[in-house]
This record gives C-alpha cells, structure tokens and sequence, in this order.
C-alpha cells in the first residue's frame, strides 16, 4: 500500500492511525503542493490528501480509507458491529472531521501567524531552504496583521466554544479510556488526528513535537486530554 500525503495534516494523521492500529505496512509519498497535486489529480481524479493506493484500488478521502481498510483488514475492528456504538463511533468521527478540525486548523494558522517555528516547520518537507528561511523571518508586523485577519475569521466566540470543547473532551477521557465501548475505534483515531493540530505529538518530529497553539496546548485543564491522545497514539502504534 502506498499512502500520498502531507505530513502535518490531521487527516493523513488520521489514515496513519489507522494503518497503524490495524498494523499494515505501507509506504509514505510526500505530495509537493502544486506540481505533486497535478499528479495526485491523475491518480485519483482530485487534489486533496490523503490518497491510498492498494493495488489497483485509488480511495480518497480519510473516511473512505478507513472504512475501505475496515473491510478489507478487519482485525481489529475499529468500527463495532453493534449498530447503536457504530453509529456513535462514526457520529464522533463526522464531528472530528468537521467541527473540531475546522477550529483546530483556524487556531493552528492563528498561532502559526505569531510564531516563526511554526510557521517554518509546518511548510512541506520539500521546501527549499532559502524559502523556509524567508517564510520564518516574515516581519513581525507583517504576521501581525495576518493574525488579526484570522482572529476576524476565529473570533473570541469561536475560540471558547473550541476551548468549551476540549475541556469537555479532557472531562470525558478522564473519567473513561476510549470515546465509545471499552476499546479502541475510528472515533477515538479521529478526535486524537485533530488534536495533533493544538499540540503536535512526538511523532511530528523535531522541531515540531511538543509544540502547539498557546493557551491551549499549555492549558492545565487540557493535560489530561493531551495525555488521553499520546495513550491512543500509542496503544495504535504511533506513539
């Protein structure tokens, strides 16, 4: 199997997760915006990521793919057989994808605009050092307004329903091990991908890991869901 991706989305993250857990060897194409896009298009008639490649089988889309390896590889089962907990596992899941990244992604390009690690580590892996450099050293007063164009977009009501969410996540895991049942599913995969965004974990890599959004990513109250996510990661394979 062959996994084209970008390496700091949650989505791939996602995909990966799943890979893991259901411990299957694949290989990792790292798509250049752009020009690697074009050919991401001939393969899988889109642009986005990720895109597995099993065979002859091209899926997109991380939900696709999970539910594709689902049925092909179904030990173990990420998705329970009783209706009521799938149906819960892949309600979670549909949020995480939607809601909860939206948030995440908007608060990451928002801290992104405030801090030149970020801002560096977060460009593709293909990105030429004098470009990388120029991007990390963009004036302050520059990144400011971008930060305030995105406060615009992420306003003081978006931020505390996220915050009002993840601490009603942090709640909920500290009080239970997985989201839905008593084992691992799809749903605790998804919401642990998009909580890489706020804080990214070890296996993002030096000078990423560990890193995130300030204010959330350093907030007491949301240890225990960071640490909920590096045990998922973990007992997935990923850790």
């Amino acid at each position: 199997m062959e996994l084209h991706q970008f390496r700091h989305s949650a989505f791939c993250e996602k995909v990966r997760l799943v890979l893991a857990a259901k411990r299957l060897d694949y290989t990792v194409v790292e798509v250049t915006p752009g020009l690697g896009q074009l050919e991401l298009f001939r393969l899988s008639g889109q642009r986005q990521v990720p895109v597995l490649l099993d065979g002859s089988e091209v899926i997109a889309d991380s939900t696709a793919i999970a539910l594709y390896l689902e049925r092909h590889h179904p030990e173990p089962l990420l998705l329970p057989e009783a209706p009521a907990e799938r149906a819960r596992v892949l309600l979670i899941e549909d949020w995480a994808d939607t809601a909860l990244a939206a948030g995440c992604r908007l608060a990451l390009v928002q801290a992104a605009a405030f801090d030149p690690l970020l801002r560096s580590a977060l460009l593709p892996d293909s990105t030429p050092g004098p470009l990388r450099q120029l991007v990390s050293n963009l004036p302050a007063a520059v990144m400011a307004g971008v930060g305030e164009a995105v406060a615009t977009v992420v306003g003081s009501a978006e931020r505390q329903q996220l915050q009002t969410n993840l601490e009603q996540l942090a709640v909920l895991v500290a009080d239970q091990p997985y989201l839905v049942g008593d084992r691992l599913t799809l749903a605790d995969l998804a919401v642990a991908a998009q909580l890489g965004l706020l804080k990214f974990p070890a296996s993002s890599g030096a000078p990423l890991a560990g890193q995130g959004v300030s204010g959330i990513a350093d907030h007491p109250l949301l240890e225990p869901l960071f640490n909920w996510r590096d045990r998922i990661a973990l007992e997935a394979g990923r850790g």
